[in-house]
């Protein structure tokens, strides 16, 4: 019997490298393995929109339609909204009990979130809510209601599985063996650098190419992706290990990647033939994806029954936690 697999993604944007690079492709590989659920969290989404709720309305489509393009199979994977999962939410609320404000504070990952809030908004940090820091304990419910055992993340998510774990342990230790204790599933990947050569890539940034941009934008974005600053003329030599170009060479596989390398070195190659061969290749590599995606967009009948019919397979999974849940708090009146 295959386990189960719980990842998710908030829909605050189109899907960019980065996620793909660093997530989606994986999920894709997955689902051939694991009984995949892949979650459009839209009510995490609203822990820090909670002022815009028509951008994380209209991007719960745009994410499906990303997911469906890079090739998630609703026939393999089950696509959900999280809102429309009301056991989640009683769930988050049970958990809530089992969670000091002092060990949320502690998560690494909050901590660190927290501080980049601060540093926009301010040090007194008033402009921090109580669903942000506690979204910890929203992760955990997602997981468990659908008795996830492997979660796809990253090194820096790690510190949310283990809170996850310890609400588990709580739990069963209080209630009896009930939960399962999930185990995070690292990702080779590392985080997906920007086009300005952050080490992140991401929408607030400005640093991102998105699997929906078109030609035209994919462009201009990679004519202006930061090169070694050491090469002033065209003939100058170059490292291309300081090259964001050369980056995204390496990263979508260009067949030609030891010319570029070796011609880089020499001072053979000038940055805007760089640019222009990478631009050829990325729409290239972007192709297959934009004509998913252009499928989807002019069928949003199909988009639409997928989230349905994922959602009710979903509802019917959290439902069943949740009646072993309340058996075991003595609440199944």
């Amino acid at each position: 019997m295959k386990k189960t697999i719980l990842t998710g993604i908030r829909p605050t944007g189109n899907l960019h490298l980065g996620h793909y690079f660093g997530a989606t492709k994986n999920w894709v590989k997955l689902q051939d393995e694991y009984k995949t659920f892949i979650e459009i969290a839209d009510v995490q989404a609203l822990t820090d929109n909670f002022d815009n709720p028509e951008k994380v309305r209209k991007n719960v489509t745009e994410l499906a339609i990303d997911l469906l393009s890079v090739g998630i199979d609703p026939k393999k994977a089950t696509i959900f909204i999280q809102s429309q999962i009301s056991e989640i939410a009683e769930l988050t609320v049970f958990y809530s009990n089992l969670v000091t404000m002092a060990r949320l504070y502690r998560n690494p990952t909050v901590k660190t979130e927290i501080a980049q809030k601060k540093a926009i908004f301010g040090n007194d940090g008033e402009s921090v809510t109580y669903g942000f820091v506690g979204y910890p304990v929203s992760q955990a419910a997602d997981i468990t209601a659908f008795s996830g055992e492997l979660i796809p993340v990253g090194e820096d998510q790690l510190p949310l599985i283990e809170q996850c774990r310890e609400i588990v342990r709580k739990f069963n230790n209080i209630y009896g063996v009930t939960l399962i204790e999930p185990e995070p599933l690292l990702s080779s990947n590392p985080r997906i650098k920007g086009l300005d050569g952050n080490e992140k890539m991401g929408k607030s940034l400005g640093n991102a190419i998105y699997l929906a941009d078109d030609e035209e934008t994919i462009n201009k974005k990679i004519m202006s992706a930061v090169t070694d600053t050491n090469k002033i003329r065209k003939d100058d030599p170059a490292n291309p290990n300081k090259c964001m170009v050369y980056y995204y060479h390496k990263l979508i596989n260009n067949p030609n990647l030891e010319t570029v390398c070796s011609e880089c070195k020499n001072g053979s190659r000038g940055c805007v033939q760089c640019k222009r061969e990478l631009i050829n290749y990325m729409n290239e590599f972007l192709k297959p994806i934009r004509e998913k995606r252009k499928y989807y967009e002019s069928h949003p009948e199909e988009v639409e029954k997928i989230l349905k019919d994922g959602t009710k397979i979903a509802k019917e999974k959290a439902e069943s936690t949740m009646k072993n849940v309340k058996s075991a708090m003595k609440i199944d009146y």
